[in-house]
């Protein structure tokens, strides 16, 4: 049974929804969906079409707003909003350290985990589409890893969409996980060089929090062992559009004077606890290199191969000299499965997945090429988590999709100029801007 329930200007329904763990086996085992169906107060009564949003990550459940904030009050002027929760993320039977094991052990786990990526996020959409809207198309906002889904669902099955909004989140349609972050560290090289440039005071506080860590074993409050290479992967704040003042504010009161000597403070640890902590969505972590899986080649921890080409990311060589320590973006390490309390029991289902070497497409050139769905999106130049160019070059295969490639924003865009960004985006999908 369905319940709703009020806050100022929404009404929200819950609702629920079982489908197949594997589509391709309908009648085999199945999971839970949940999602929060949210319509203006005053339009509550009425037949409004319907969008469904689809939330970045991977691995993160949908927005929990509180009334209409950002996108949200935009997006309730004309429809109905469904805020999905993926599987595995969310209330949509999480899968996480706890939950795995009912599973069996990690080859049992690793298997359970390849049922989570863009593919089945959109079956899972058409699956549950006829419930919600009785068979009518519906628009689709996808913001970031939503929106490689969106392509996805452009790809497999366009006949479920009216129109298709994209917020920083065009995917490569070929790139193997290599390419991917060969093009993100020069990327990432910038953002920091940025940082440093606006706050050059943090490059000797960077480089002496890192340095203490070179030298002592920090574990924060609850269980992290904050490493070097932890404390660099702060940087994954970069790709926000306040992230670069948040990081700063992170560094500046980092150490407090002790009867042992100056150590870094409580205050610290626990913001550094919260920033790198995986235990909110560990789907990230576990499949976040399988989303660009697409052949027959492992993705064998791509992330950390790839950094060893670029060597200014040495912490252990930038403190031996005097260059400024490089902070990392969205990257996942296999070290982070040994330092995070959230990851670790998870380590070797995670050896498996990036060893896999069965992944399948996720996208249609010759369908995206013949698409004839309304569609837009959103490119935000020199963006630190989707490369640019990768997507303007996959933005030039969607036959009619218009882009609106700006510097306003970040990678955040949608939540900081959430309506601003929609209104453009919708504009252009009506052909009307």
């Amino acid at each position: 049974m369905s319940l709703s329930y009020r806050q100022p200007g929404v009404v929200l329904t819950d609702r629920r929804f079982t489908v197949p763990l594997d589509h391709a086996n309908p009648s085999g085992e199945t999971i839970e969906l949940y999602a929060r169906e949210a319509v203006a107060s005053d339009k509550a009564h009425q037949d409004l079409p319907w969008l469904v949003y689809l939330q970045g990550g991977p691995g993160f459940g949908a927005n929990r707003f509180i009334g209409r904030p950002a996108w949200l009050g935009r997006a309730l002027k004309e429809y109905r909003v469904l805020l999905l929760d993926q599987r595995g993320t969310g209330a949509s039977t999480p899968a996480n350290r706890q939950t795995l094991p009912l599973r069996g052990g990690p080859a049992e786990q690793a298997d359970y985990l390849t049922h989570f990526r863009a593919d089945s996020i959109v079956r899972d959409c058409e699956t549950i589409r006829p419930q919600v809207t009785g068979g009518a198309p519906w628009a689709v906002l996808g913001q970031s890893f939503g929106g490689f889904c969106t392509v996805a669902y452009l790809s497999l099955a366009p006949e479920g969409l009216s129109t298709a909004l994209i917020t920083g989140g065009l995917p490569s349609l070929d790139a193997h996980a290599d390419d991917v972050y060969r093009a993100a560290y020069p990327r990432i090289e910038r953002k920091v060089a940025a940082h440093y440039a606006r706050y050059p005071q943090d490059v000797e506080r960077a480089r002496r929090i890192a340095d203490h860590l070179l030298t002592h074993d920090v574990v924060l409050p609850y269980g992290y062992r904050l490493t070097t290479e932890a404390f660099q992967s702060l940087g994954i704040v970069l790709g926000g559009g306040e992230g670069s003042h948040r990081l700063h504010f992170l560094l500046e009161d980092a150490f407090v004077r002790t009867p042992g000597g100056h150590e870094l403070s409580d205050a610290f640890q626990e913001q550094a606890q919260s920033l790198l902590s995986y235990a909110g969505h560990p789907l990230y972590a576990l499949v976040h290199e399988a989303i660009y899986g697409q052949d027959a080649r492992p993705t064998n921890w791509s992330a950390e191969r790839v950094r060893a080409e670029f060597p200014r990311f040495d912490a252990a060589k930038a403190l031996a000299g005097d260059e400024p320590l490089m902070f990392t973006g969205e990257s996942i390490h296999p070290w982070m499965f040994d330092c995070d309390p959230a990851l670790r029991p998870l380590r070797e289902t995670a050896d498996l997945l990036a060893a896999r070497t069965d992944w399948t497409p996720l996208y249609d050139p010759a369908r995206l090429a013949a698409n004839e769905v309304p569609a837009a999106a959103a490119v935000y130049h020199d963006d630190m988590y989707v490369d640019t160019g990768h997507a303007l070059s996959t933005a030039r295969t969607i036959r009619g999709l218009r882009t609106w490639v700006t510097d306003e924003f970040e990678h955040d865009g949608v939540r900081a100029g959430g309506p601003r960004v929609l209104d453009r985006l919708l504009a252009l999908a009506r052909d009307e801007a």
